[in-house]
């Protein structure tokens, strides 16, 4: 079979290998494929498209799904399948970062289900697929029939050794001080996320600024790829019913309402009853029999009514839902020890939001391990953001972490991470829950405000406090008016046009994540943004101060303790002992936990409980296995075996001498019957270690030497006579 493979290869310069993009080889049966290959590195991307929108559908249906093969790295699988499962959270994250970028470039009327999958079928192992999984995508709904107002691409900016550097290698970003992944079409941005290190408002427009022109690059690339192909042309689709006159009568019947309600700073679940009565009664009219595509068209005016009366009032009087001017930050009250069991608590809330956080501070055993095919390795710091439905007032089934819980989450996990003390500082595995317990806008800005609190609590000795801000966008394209909005509402965010959330120290920025869902932001825009959230991120930051201004200079009482010791490389086996045996009975008998692994040829043992007496145990029993015996030293030993010739004592885990028969007491013992069973314990004394490194012990030496026995005397006796041996004379 043959195939007609159209190629076409983008340049970025610097040390980076060109990026190829290529199509009509793999994947021919979907709406449109491509084949990105940089250096080892390739992703599949396809997207499939339906080609009618469901009934009654007003939204885009798509679905992104990221996936690594393992094989792509040369791994297989772990677990009982051995098998690529659910998407891991790192998966979800690159899916979303791709599908925030995609969306905003659909059509608005487009409501036919959209599918785009990225597979990473190979992988060198220092570039990484996440910067350019949304060009990939982009480039296979370029090549395809699909409507589309792009194409977009997706980059990774980040500062090395003062510079900015597009994509740099996995191994390079130890050294970054920021890293933003930035998304944009030729013309505009469409979204931005990442972390820094207390950066400046100016250097953040310079990096998104400079993240652009790399942009501009890969978006001419697929024009070119698409032309090559010859998919200018898209197919047409008429997915949304209209109803011109109908549009009016809702608009001249109901706005004024809707616009008055909307004026009368309500409560949220107040403004939302009387929203709904005033669609009731205007819906009334049309008696009960209303047709599927009346209904449809009913609730579609009547929200684009809400939309026009909430955007109008904010830009023709400056005047937001609640009452509030656009500068203005909801009150604020905090709380923290709210939960006395836990490590660390806080409650935080701003408004109508709330976040419950708690801390837990556990042992290296705790860590999370990483196995995927790309990133693998261990996680000492988690963050777990959960949203219930009562927040929000409503009945929903509870089937874990989603995808929205994932990405606030990570927000939020970004943001401490950057003002954590250093490992060599925090010998904790630091857990940090997030349950919002009420939402209307921002739970994830909640979240970071909350868990700061709660680490000062627990006695975490953070950098520097972090707060987040949600930013919103009001515009008129007609008019040139927009109002930039401070702490967003849930609905201000529905019916806005952009929610950026910044969060940040005193300092400086140290994490963002902004969407837009308009088509082009101007860069004076952005920096009125910045600068507005930075006006609202301290005044949020000195309301938490009121609550708790520095770490609590101890951990709680119940809180754990961990006591870490450095041991040479040569006692690591005797720590661990065979097959674990002995650094189990030590756990066991002592009731700590205890890690070791080898860091620089050295060991690094850590001995982790929620008492001081399990803690002494554990390292008195370390410092006798890594101790070196002394020559002179005493020791209280244990007696191991016993031999015609003597008993052989352990002075130390792992260390045992000869006690020989001759060394055990003053008198002289003629068999070791009697004298000592195993498991007696027996204080000797250290008199010498050869050049094998046996040791000879002695108890005699500790002993007092006996006094001397002096010989009795003899009696005398009366002299006896001498028999004369001469000869007699003659």
């Amino acid at each position: 079979m043959s195939y007609n493979e159209k190629k076409v290869t983008i340049d970025l310069g610097g040390n980076l290998a060109p990026i190829e993009l290529s199509t009509g080889k793999l994947a021919k049966q979907a709406d449109g494929s491509v084949v990105l290959k940089q250096g080892a590195t390739m992703l599949l991307a396809t997207v499939v498209s339906s080609r009618d929108a469901k009934e009654g559908v007003d939204f885009l249906p798509l679905s992104v799904d990221y996936q690594e093969k393992y094989a792509s790295t040369g791994r297989i699988p772990g677990g009982f399948l051995r098998r690529e499962a659910r998407l891991s959270d790192y998966e979800v994250l690159i899916s979303r970062l791709v599908d925030r970028a995609l969306r905003p470039l659909f059509p608005e009327t487009y409501h036919a289900d959209v599918q785009v999958m990225i597979s990473l079928i190979s992988a060198d192992k220092d570039i990484m697929p996440d910067a350019l999984a949304g060009l990939a995508a982009s480039a296979a709904i370029a090549v395809s029939d699909i409507p589309f107002n792009g194409p977009i691409s997706e980059v990774r900016v980040a500062k090395i050794d003062g510079q900015l550097v597009i994509n740099p290698k996995l191994s390079e970003l130890a050294n970054a001080t920021l890293e933003f992944m930035v998304a944009g079409s030729a013309q505009d941005i469409v979204m931005v996320e990442g972390e820094a290190h207390e950066i400046s408002e100016a250097e953040m427009v310079e990096a998104i600024a400079f993240a652009h022109e790399a942009i501009k690059k890969q978006v001419a690339a697929q024009v070119e790829l698409a032309n090559l192909v010859g998919s200018n042309t898209k197919r047409e689709f008429d997915h949304e019913p209209s109803n011109p006159e109908l549009r009016e009568a809702i608009f001249a019947s109901t706005y004024d309402k809707v616009y008055a309600i909307a004026a009368s700073a309500s409560a949220k679940h107040d403004r939302s009853e009387k929203f709904k009565e005033i669609f009731e009664e205007f819906k009334t009219a049309f008696g009960e029999e209303v047709d599927d595509e009346t209904k449809f068209l009913l609730k579609k005016y009547f929200h684009d009514v809400q939309y026009d009366a909430v955007r109008n009032l904010v830009l023709d009087e400056g005047k937001r839902l609640d009452g509030r001017d656009v500068r203005t930050v909801r009150p604020i009250w905090s709380e923290v020890d709210y939960l006395p069991a836990a490590h660390g608590s806080a409650v935080f809330t701003r408004g109508e939001t709330q976040s419950l956080t708690s801390v837990t501070l556990g042992a290296k055993d705790d860590e999370q391990m990483i196995d995927g095919a790309f990133i693998n390795g261990y996680n000492k710091f988690l963050l777990h953001y959960n949203f219930p439905g009562f927040s929000t007032g409503e009945v929903r089934p509870n089937r874990g972490a989603g995808r929205r819980e994932i990405g606030h989450g990570n927000l939020a996990l970004r943001s401490l991470k950057q003002v954590l003390p250093a490992d060599s500082e925090n010998p904790y595995t630091i857990r940090v829950v997030s349950d919002i317990l009420e939402s209307n806008g921002s739970s994830s800005m909640a979240t970071v405000c909350a868990g700061t609190l709660a680490l000062l609590d627990a006695g975490v000795k953070l950098k520097a406090p972090v707060s987040g801000i949600a930013m919103g966008l009001i515009t008129d394209e007609k008019s040139g008016k927009y109002a930039i909005l401070s702490d967003i509402l849930g609905d201000e965010d529905h019916l806005g046009d952009m929610d950026f959330k910044v969060t940040g120290t005193e300092k400086g920025i140290v994490a963002c994540q902004m969407d837009l869902k308009i088509n082009g932001l101007k860069w004076e825009v952005l920096t009125q943004a910045l600068d507005q959230a930075k006006e609202a991120r301290l005044h949020i930051l000195e309301e938490m101060k009121k609550t708790i201004s520095a770490p609590r200079e101890d951990f709680k009482p119940h809180a754990p303790r961990i006591i870490s010791l450095t041991i040479d490389k040569e006692f690591i086996g005797a720590v661990i002992g065979p097959g674990g045996k002995i650094i189990q009975e030590m756990q066991r008998e002592t009731g700590a936990t205890i890690s070791i692994e080898e860091v620089d040829n050295k060991g690094i043992v850590q001995v982790f409980a929620d008492n001081k007496d399990a803690i002494d145990a554990a390292v008195t029993r370390i410092k006798n296995i890594v101790a070196r015996p002394e020559v002179g030293e005493t020791y209280e030993g244990k007696v191991k075996s016993i031999m015609p010739f003597g008993a052989f004592v352990e002075i130390m885990p792992g260390k045992d001498g000869l006690l020989h028969i001759s060394e055990i007491d003053w008198k002289r013992y003629e068999t070791m019957d009697g004298i000592f069973k195993e498991g007696d314990m027996v204080t000797v004394k250290l008199l010498d270690v050869d050049k094998q490194g046996k040791m000879k012990l002695s108890r005699k030496a500790l002993l007092p030497r006996p006094p001397r026995e002096d010989k009795p005397k003899q009696e005398n006796k009366p002299a006896t006579e001498t028999p004369n041996t001469e000869a007699p004379q003659a």
